[in-house]
């Protein structure tokens, strides 16, 4: 069983599982969000935590203070989400049935003052939480280790959890891309929301059918993908970055055979069983047709679609395509992860010359 565990864990098994609970949720979400379903889900999963728990391998892990806080923040994530959508689909059933949602009801539109009300309450909570921080603070020792020598590096050396995602993203972009550009892509996206997004339906109250399309973004790029990295990174990647399961022992030892080829080794290597072309242009054609087509072409297409259409009507054209944009530079995550895990794909376009490389 153990083996399975970590067999299946393996990103190329547990990403589409993943993804495939993650839609189950957002298609059920009248099922998932019921009190009933948390409550099983709940006394479901604790033998199985429990057994993990058993594990040296995995204990060791879990314990380490670095990780600690990431077993809450799972825990804190998936209570919160359900929470929403338990909210959301209780007002849904009221809009539904013609009533107002539960925050307009005439005993929840009280309002209160900020002074003193809400000042004395943040008051508090950072009380609460300085002192919460101090008994952290005994019980778990500061993760703090010797001077930065320069001869010598942690193995695994991992950044914060905050940063996991991105360190986990190297392994499949190139690091300005991993780094720079996608990092800065979903700064000015979370910027953009409200000038994009311009429903006026769900402020101030919960509701999921009337922001679906958001919703179902947000919770997508937060869950399968970002979460997903920070998971990965912070309990399932050891020594020299390599992958192991929760069972597994961290052999610092262990070495992970890995042959990574660009699409145009692929194509003229490979396909073609002839040497590479000298131009760039002529070598990397065909990864950039494909990238010119998923960033250009996509686009085009999806406006001729029923939906694009209906999408424009209600945003505009500029809005429309800037949302597009963003989404398939979301998309692109899972699918040059999938390339990775099944074909060792490195780069699409591969310009080391330029320093260029998708």
């Amino acid at each position: 069983m153990r083996e399975l565990v970590n067999t299946l864990t393996d990103p190329i098994f547990s990403f589409p599982v993943f993804a495939v609970l993650f839609f189950l949720m957002i298609r059920n979400v009248k099922v998932f969000a019921t009190k009933k379903f948390a409550i099983t889900v709940v006394l479901g999963a604790l033998p199985f935590y429990a057994w993990f728990l058993a594990d040296k391998n995995f204990l060791k892990i879990v314990l380490k203070p670095d990780n600690v806080p990431i077993t809450f923040l799972i825990i804190l994530n998936a209570f919160f989400t359900w929470y929403s959508l338990h909210k959301a689909s209780v007002n849904d059933d009221r809009i539904e049935a013609g009533e107002v949602p539960v925050e307009a009801m005439p005993e929840n539109r009280e309002k209160v003052w900020t002074w003193p009300n809400l000042v004395y309450t943040e008051m508090f909570a950072i009380i609460a939480g300085t002192a919460f921080l101090i008994v952290w603070a005994i019980f778990f020792k500061a993760p703090l280790e010797e001077p930065a020598n320069p001869t010598w590096a942690p193995n695994p050396a991992k950044a914060p959890w905050y940063f996991l995602g991105l360190q986990e993203m190297l392994v499949y972009f190139d690091p300005w891309m991993a780094g720079v550009i996608l990092p800065g892509l979903i700064v000015v996206g979370l910027l953009a929301i409200p000038y994009i997004d311009t429903n006026p339906k769900g402020n101030g109250y919960f509701s999921f059918k009337e922001r679906k399309m958001a919703i179902t973004l947000f919770l997508f790029g937060w869950h399968v993908l970002w979460f997903y990295l920070i998971l990965v990174g912070t309990f399932l990647r050891g020594p020299n970055w390599t992958f192991y399961g929760p069972f597994e022992y961290w052999d610092y030892t262990k070495v992970v055979a890995e042959y990574n080829v660009n699409l145009s080794e692929f194509f003229w290597i490979k396909g073609l069983n002839m040497s590479m072309p000298d131009s760039l242009i002529l070598r990397e054609w065909l990864g950039i047709v494909l990238v010119g087509a998923y960033f250009v072409i996509l686009p085009v297409i999806s406006f001729k679609t029923k939906w694009g259409q209906k999408m424009v009507k209600d945003m505009g054209n500029i809005r429309y395509f800037i949302l597009v944009f963003l989404f398939i530079t979301m998309a692109s995550l899972p699918i040059k992860m999938t390339l990775r895990w099944l074909f060792s794909l490195k780069y699409i376009i591969a310009m080391p010359e330029l320093e260029l490389n998708f």
